[in-house]
């Protein structure tokens, strides 16, 4: 029956995501990913309405910059893995400096976006309430799951405003996995351990809710 985007959304419903593909197009999917940090993705004649289902190639380091870009309210920020270098007697020689990144997505899309990626209610219906994706004490953490074909990847990449954590499972051969039936089973557990350690002791950081945006 109907379905409506937050339920389609928050329980991974695989007809709606295709048709919704289906309206927009592949190009304006392509060149929206690309701009969020899916580099993987080239031209959009390589692919079909299997796109939206994991039918593209993507490094989980893309994809960490991909969520990183809702977790920033649509502000795209390239991963940095050296903060700083200081020589042995502890004097910086490089640091790191934060350039604000570019806006790919408006603060409205990314706040509601973020908002049905952290209701466990809406998500229910397939992952039932109180599972592996609710963080104890911190309601406003988002997070999405992800099952290829065959149980070949599992994914679960979640946020808050200060983290962006994504975790891959699966078989470096790329051979079928056992005892891993969905995105709660496979990925999940690891993710809710790190995000659990990250938020232990932190303060619920609820995003503000934009101007534009009527709740």
């Amino acid at each position: 029956g109907i379905q409506t985007t937050r339920n389609s959304l928050a329980n991974s419903l695989n007809i709606p995501a295709v048709k919704v593909l289906k309206l927009n197009g592949l190009e304006t999917f392509v060149a929206s990913a690309s701009a969020m940090g899916l580099e993987t993705l080239d031209s959009a004649s390589d692919y079909g309405l299997s796109l939206t289902l994991g039918g593209g190639e993507v490094t989980m380091a893309n994809m960490a910059e991909a969520y990183g870009v809702l977790a920033n309210m649509g502000t795209r920020q390239k991963l940095e893995s050296i903060l700083k270098i200081e020589d042995r007697k502890g004097k910086v020689i490089d640091e790191f400096k934060s350039i604000p990144g570019d806006r790919v997505l408006s603060r409205e899309t990314s706040f509601i976006i973020g908002n049905i990626l952290s209701d466990d209610g809406a998500r229910s219906m397939v992952f039932g309430s109180g599972s592996l994706l609710n963080i104890k004490k911190h309601p406003e953490v988002s997070v999405k799951t992800g099952t290829t074909n065959d149980l070949r990847d599992n994914w679960t990449i979640g946020y808050t405003a200060d983290y962006v954590t994504a975790v891959w499972v699966g078989n470096n051969d790329n051979s079928k996995m056992n005892g891993v039936v969905s995105g709660t089973t496979g990925a999940a557990p690891i993710w809710n351990k790190v995000m659990t350690y990250l938020l232990k002791d932190k303060p619920v950081k609820k995003p503000v809710l934009p101007q534009d945006v009527v709740s």
